[in-house]
């Protein structure tokens, strides 16, 4: 088997998942309750908040615990917008976000909120100069990802939490979900307010997730409940997922930089590969610097992406359409048609995400048998058309 769709999930290392065991037997305990046990667990969960902390370059009291990412975007971009609408009516974000930012976004437009969306280029990137134009006195928040998770374009994230910085009223949030452990990722680098991070894209437990909240901000919490959380984010915390999060996030920053440079060099093998593959298109900035060093997207125009995912499937080979969470839809890619691509194209694009668990020769053995795959359907193809 050869799983390549990283950016969908991450299988948990042996590390986190026995950290998780070993909480899960010994430490049963509601964090809230005030006897002994549940201050085992509640010490488990603040010193938790202190290695993920000192992982990202932050405070442990601007940690709060959520779901996961989904969760995080949610609470970032509602949660601002509703908490800071006396200040002003305008947000800024991309028309390429992940579906949990997106459609936050788009309930605030029902909410009455004005949003604009920014344009990106044909490489999948936003332009600093037009969020400059499209910041008003209204603007109260921006948020951008750092990574796009379809295509694996870089924004420019770290320029505009320079250029924000010049406007203490605008909330500064960026989605790191797909950046973490394979950038370096902190509120200072970023010039952020808030940041989204998901555990089970770094070898971490499904339905554990965070937020970096930068102390003094105030956010209209999302549930009601219990007030856990410091009042963000009420409901009993996942003791063993979070310690297992924990775990996850700091080994996936130990370990950044020198994955970072194998996984460059895996990529641009790959990417020379597809780029000799007829019929085949490279997604994204030519510059391999723009994009994250996990990520291969391409198009195969004329072709459904789904047939194609199922053709290597055959082989136990593993790779996806898009996001997975839009992974079912068989329209075209809202983020390939913001990119300027017809639907032909837009609905036909693949992606391959992988970990530094790979070799170079992992991936050349994909290239071969996509290749093959791609060989037999162009034949296949030329013979109907004859």
């Amino acid at each position: 088997m050869l799983y390549l769709d990283y950016c969908a999930t991450t299988p948990m290392s042996k590390e986190v998942t026995e950290s998780i065991v070993k909480v899960m037997e010994r430490h049963y305990g509601n964090p809230s309750s005030i006897h002994r046990i549940g201050m085992e667990a509640e010490r488990l969960l603040n010193r938790a908040k202190e290695v993920i902390a000192e992982a990202i370059e932050c405070r442990p009291e601007e940690i709060c615990f959520t779901s996961g990412g989904t969760e995080s975007n949610n609470l970032a971009v509602k949660g601002t917008a509703r908490a800071y609408r006396s200040r002003g009516n305008h947000l800024i974000t991309s028309a390429v976000e992940h579906s949990s930012v997106y459609e936050s976004f788009r309930r605030l437009e029902r909410e009455g909120f004005r949003v604009t969306y920014l344009p990106v280029d044909s490489s999948g990137a936003i332009r600093i100069e037009q969020l400059k134009e499209a910041i008003t006195e209204e603007t109260i928040l921006v948020s951008l990802m750092h990574v796009n998770n379809e295509t694996g374009r870089i924004q420019p994230v770290e320029q505009a939490g320079k250029l924000l910085a010049g406007y203490p009223k605008i909330v500064y949030h960026v989605d790191a979900v797909q950046s973490v452990g394979k950038l370096p990722v902190s509120p200072a680098r970023l010039g952020a307010d808030l940041i989204s991070i998901s555990a089970h894209k770094i070898e971490g437990p499904k339905g554990a997730g965070l937020l970096y909240i930068r102390d003094g901000l105030i956010l209209e919490p999302q549930l009601d409940g219990g007030g856990q959380e410091r009042g963000l984010r009420s409901g009993t915390e996942n003791v063993p997922l979070l310690v297992g999060m924990a775990k996850a996030v700091r080994l996936a920053v130990d370990k950044q930089a020198n994955n970072s440079r194998r996984l460059y060099r895996m990529r641009e093998g790959l990417a020379e590969r597809i780029r000799k593959i007829p019929g085949l298109f490279l997604t994204g900035s030519e510059n391999g610097d723009g994009m994250a060093p996990h990520i291969v997207h391409f198009t195969y125009p004329g072709m459904k992406a789904e047939v194609v995912v199922h053709a290597l499937e055959e082989e136990e080979v593993y790779i996806s359409t898009r996001s997975a969470c839009s992974s079912g839809e068989t329209k075209p890619s809202r983020v390939l048609l913001a990119m300027g691509m017809d639907e032909e194209r837009a609905a036909s694009g693949l992606r391959v995400s992988f970990s530094a668990n790979e070799t170079s020769e992992d991936l050349e053995r994909f290239a071969d048998l996509l290749e093959r795959t791609i060989q037999r359907f162009n034949g296949t193809n030329a013979r109907m058309k004859g």
